[in-house]
């Protein structure tokens, strides 16, 4: 999707009309009866809980007791070949007994779980003229996991408190090896900014919060987080995971928030990080020339006069409300951010005063209503809510103007809820549920908004000659309305059970999560326009695919100026079903080898305002999931293991909103021969009629025409195979292979002429009144229309008359690492990856254009924005070293680092088509061509490396009883703000040089450091 006038993605919004599928619920009662009676499934689904295994001397009458800080106990017998397995256990402090005949014999205390991993106790033979208990006192976790065939990282609580590390869930990601910050400057819902994982696109990746797909369904990028203080431990999957995971082909980030056990635990922390501590950001200049009106000679945006603070204040407290049965957790967090940012010389908002107010609490209750049923409760809140003033700005004095108005009051994030029963029914079955709702909020409505004005942009373009040299315009800040009750929401609902047969572990479940767009959409703000100036060669056509002329040959045009009125409008709700199922056989061959064999069903559903489905996906989507865990020595010194697996994408609900929507976005082109005093144009000529890059007039397309019959989901095939070693008793070392292919993605199809002329060819009598049609690019593909009968007729168009290449997006990569676990003194961790991301496509999303559209990018939407596109992909970054850790100096002093080194991404030039500099997709300067040569992606260059070093420090003093800290963390530390993404549009029309082409639009943050003082009581 491309609006070449605006470059700028469409919002829409409307109201959906709910409508069950018969034959799909029928389908899911008879998966679900063929669960009943396998009585099989598995509880690490989004994992919350750990498993404790282990060896015991073979003897008869013998148990293992396992107790825990929550007061649950479960007493599991030893099978005759001395084994012994307890699933699905609560995260916490365990104390492991072995008995026999009632009586102890061993016992180990200080077990503690990691989330979705298997932890093994194993017992010793005893003398056999002694039957005294010996315990011993330690966690005496092996370092290899060696039941687990995934790729994965898990960050710990404690981890948390002592590295330097911003407080969301994607900043603490990106300790794990693959995964870098995207380029395009995307950020989650409530302004974190999100990753890629192993070359994906920033959208395709999973979030969820107690066993919660968190994930926002719009758009799929980012989620909700817990307060930092809530985290238990931070799951971050990169690859190989089971068939429990779906909807994901990037990774997944898990969190599991704290949770009350039978000690009281509270506490409080300030965290403070000062305006006079944070550095200088770099001011952005003009890289290309200068515009027709330029303000401020060369200078774009006075990033060096910006300021700002922050204050974080937060609390937590938990315990037992009844002991051994009754336990809350309740954490709160609250974060101002406050300071001033200096646009861009051509933004209406020139000079803003904000402030930032993020609220974000999480509360948990458990209940063991036995040993054997378990009922947890979590709700969570993460929100961000903004406002601020608009002030006018001296850009070549650098000094404040006068007051404009107030910024736009804007809240997003949002609440989620859900509750998780778990049923240890006998030793070998465990059952659970899960369900939940949430709510993202996106609101956004101007503080001071006078409708008589006119929004007017590219003032900085407007004729000399006709403002004195001075760009004018008024005090309109809002382009576009939007509806107040702007929101999404989802449901969820998971049922999984696990049955221990011999040496299998069974498994199966569904996992089935419904979502909503509310309200969405825009609407031009005044009188339904608003008004962008331009200038172009006077003598060359702006846009041949849109008929757009040369200026030059009509009245004021000679100079090349020109205006362009856009008409924007849409509304709509609209929804989507995804659901699921899954069967899994973990199979101890033997001893040393274990197999992990499973099988996931997806099937999506798309449904657009008026409640019509227009994807339905319902045939079976297999995806097979088979891993293999080789332990070579048998005592968990090393492990070899594989991988290799099917991931299936649902679309999000972004589609429903713009290629299934009603959209009305066009634009008509005018010379003018005056300004007035608000900036609006005078003498106007038109030159064009109103035209739309996307088709976008504002026509609700039949749902049985939006897609490709047959569309088949976006999925990637993936192959891992790897292996971790212990290095004598201190380090771990291990080495993986990995690559992902993709075999199948959904983008849309906007040249539609392309398809009705094959349709007369064909001899149907077809109109169209689509604006893009969804498609699986790089393969033929047979759309739907409507004849003049009102009958669906098929148009097949092979891959070659479409004009594409086949589709590509490949992704290797060699990783190998050393970590010291620690050991009281000190801890430390080094990744090194080298990889590569290649093909014509990222996938959902366009970073270098920074396109928000996820599944109906510019990608695809016709042959002639594809050629020369074969090359790195934008989150192609070959080399990654990553080194954290930290060093216990004394009882009382704490220094921890992280250090990342990631090399460059792509630089892109994008330009008009051909030699010519023509405009046959209609889509102005966004070909791969630049100055006329054709521009594959990586052609011209590399970004430089992103170095970023974060120190910190932890001061506990003895006469506090280590409760009371002190903290000091510096990022940034050598201030290297290095561009992640530069301006890629090398024209502004053709043959006119834009003056932006370089600049850039991501940095790394400026230096700045962050105080703490915390009680722990």
């Amino acid at each position: 999707m491309n609006d070449a006038s605006t470059r700028a993605s469409l919002r829409i919004s409307g109201e959906a009309v709910l409508k069950p599928n018969a034959a799909f619920s029928a389908r899911t009662r008879l998966f679900v009866a063929v669960i009943a009676i396998l009585g099989a499934a598995h509880a690490q689904a989004q994992s919350t809980t750990g498993t404790i295994t282990g060896q015991a001397p073979v003897d008869a009458g013998e148990s293992v007791l396992i107790q825990g800080d929550s007061g649950l106990a479960r007493e599991v017998t030893v099978d005759d070949k001395g084994r012994y397995a307890a699933g699905q256990l609560p995260l916490g402090t365990y104390t492991v007994t072995l008995k026999k005949s009632g009586a102890e014999v061993q016992k180990r205390s200080g077990v503690t779980l990691r989330v979705g991993a298997s932890v093994d106790v194993s017992f010793t033979a005893a003398p056999v003229q002694s039957l005294d208990s010996v315990t011993v006192s330690q966690n005496i976790t092996p370092p290899i996991d060696v039941a687990a065939v995934d790729s994965r990282s898990v960050i710990t609580a404690d981890q948390l408190a002592k590295l330097p590390l911003a407080r969301n869930a994607d900043e603490v990601a990106r300790l794990a090896p693959g995964v870098v910050l995207n380029s395009g400057g995307y950020t989650g819902p409530t302004g974190q900014r999100i990753n890629s994982f192993g070359g994906s696109a920033a959208s395709e990746n999973a979030y969820y919060i107690n066993g919660y797909n968190v994930t926002d369904p719009q758009r799929g990028m980012g989620g909700i987080s817990l307060p930092y203080g809530a985290i238990d431990q931070q799951e971050i999957y990169t690859g190989g995971y089971s068939a429990q995971y779906g909807r994901s082909d990037g990774g997944v980030i898990n969190q599991v928030g704290k949770r009350g056990t039978n000690d009281w635990h509270y506490g409080a922390q300030i965290l403070w990080e000062p305006a006079f501590a944070r550095a200088d950001s770099v001011n952005t200049f003009y890289t290309n020339g200068l515009t027709a009106s330029p303000v401020a000679g060369s200078l774009y945006k006075p990033n060096r006069e910006n300021r700002d603070w922050v204050t974080t204040v937060s609390t937590y407290v938990g315990g037992p409300l009844i002991k051994d049965k009754l336990f809350f957790f309740l954490a709160g967090e609250f974060e101002r951010e406050q300071g001033t940012t200096h646009n861009a010389v051509d933004n209406v908002s020139p000079d803003v005063h904000y402030r930032y107010d993020s609220p974000r609490w999480y509360g948990k209750i458990d209940w063991n209503i036995t040993d054997n049923n378990i009922l947890e409760v979590t709700s969570a809140s993460s929100k961000r809510e903004t406002q601020g003033s608009i002030y006018d700005y001296d850009y070549s004095a650098l000094q404040r103007g006068e007051r404009i108005g107030t910024a736009d009051n804007t809240k997003t994030g949002g609440d989620l809820w859900s509750a998780k029963y778990t049923g240890y029914i006998t030793d070998n079955l465990t059952i659970s549920a899960l369900y939940g709702k949430m709510k993202l909020d996106q609101y956004d409505q101007p503080g001071d908004y006078d409708g008589s004005l006119t929004y007017a942009d590219g003032l900085i373009n407007q004729n000399p000659a006709l403002n004195g040299g001075s760009p004018i315009g008024n005090n309109q800040t809002v382009q576009t309305i939007i509806n107040p009750g702007r929101s999404t929401r989802s449901t969820n609902t998971r049922i999984d059970i696990t049955y221990t047969l011999g040496d299998h572990t069974l498994s199966a479940g569904m996992d089935n999560q419904v979502t909503r767009a509310i309200d969405q959409g825009s609407t031009a703000s005044g009188d339904g326009y608003y008004w962008t100036y331009g200038q172009a060669d006077p003598n060359i056509p702006i846009s041949t695919g849109l008929n757009v002329p040369a200026p030059g040959g009509f009245p004021n045009g000679q100079e090349g100026y020109y205006v362009v009125r856009h008409v924007a409008s849409s509304l709509a709700s609209v929804r989507a079903t995804q659901r699921a199922q899954y069967v899994e056989d973990k199979w101890q061959v033997s001893d040393q080898w274990l197999l992990s064999l499973g099988l996931r069903n997806d099937q999506f559903e798309n449904f657009n305002r008026d409640g019509d489905s227009y994807v339905s996906q319902h045939r079976p989507q297999w995806a097979p999931r088979l891993g293999f865990s080789w332990d070579v020595n048998g005592d968990a010194s090393f492990k070899v293991f594989g991988n290799a697996g099917r991931y299936y994408l649902g679309l999000p609900l972004n589609p429903g909103l713009n290629a299934a929507g009603a959209a009305l976005s066009t634009s008509q082109y005018f010379t003018y021969g005056g300004i007035d005093s608000q900036g609006l144009p005078t003498g106007l000529t038109a030159f064009s009629a109103p035209v739309s890059s996307n088709n976008y007039y504002g026509i609700l397309p039949d749902a049985r025409t939006v897609t490709a019959k047959n569309l088949k989901s976006e999925y990637q095939d993936e192959f891992i195979l790897g292996f971790q070693k212990t290095l004598g008793a201190d380090w771990v070392y291990g080495a993986k292979a990995t690559q992902r292919i993709l075999r199948s993605a959904i983008d849309d199809y906007c040249d539609v002429d392309r398809i009705t002329a094959k349709a007369a060819s064909l001899g149907y009598d077809v109109t169209s009144t689509n604006s893009c049609y969804l498609f699986n690019p790089g393969r033929a593909n047979t759309f739907n229309l409507i004849d003049a009968s009102g009958n669906v007729v098929n148009v097949p168009l092979s891959n070659e008359e479409l004009g594409f290449q086949g589709l590509k997006r490949r992704y290797y990569s060699l990783e190998g690492f050393f970590e010291h676990p620690f050991d009281g003194s000190w801890y430390a961790k080094l990744d090194y990856v080298f990889s590569r991301s290649y093909g014509n496509t990222e996938g959902q999303l366009r970073s270098d254009l920074q396109q928000t559209a996820a599944s109906t990018s510019e990608d695809w939407d016709n042959s002639y924005i594809m050629e020369h596109t074969n090359g790195v992909t934008n989150n192609d970054h070959r080399h990654q070293i990553k080194l954290y850790g930290y060093y216990q100096l004394t009882s009382e002093w704490l220094v921890s680092a992280n250090l990342s080194l990631v090399s460059g991404s792509p630089k892109i030039c994008l330009g008009y088509y051909g030699p010519d500099l023509s405009d046959p997709g209609k889509y102005g300067g966004s070909y791969h061509y630049c100055n006329g040569q054709p521009s594959p992606p990586g052609s011209q260059g590399r970004l430089p490396w992103i170095r970023q070093l974060d120190i910190g420090t932890t001061y506990r003093p003895t006469f506090a009883d280590g409760k009371l800290a002190f903290t000091a963390s510096v990022f940034n530390v050598a201030n290297e703000q290095r561009p992640l993404n530069i301006y890629p549009y090398s024209q502004t029309d053709p043959g006119v040089a834009d003056p932006q082409y370089g600049q850039a639009q991501v940095r790394q943050l400026p230096r700045y450091v962050r105080f703490g003082v915390s009680y722990d009581f």
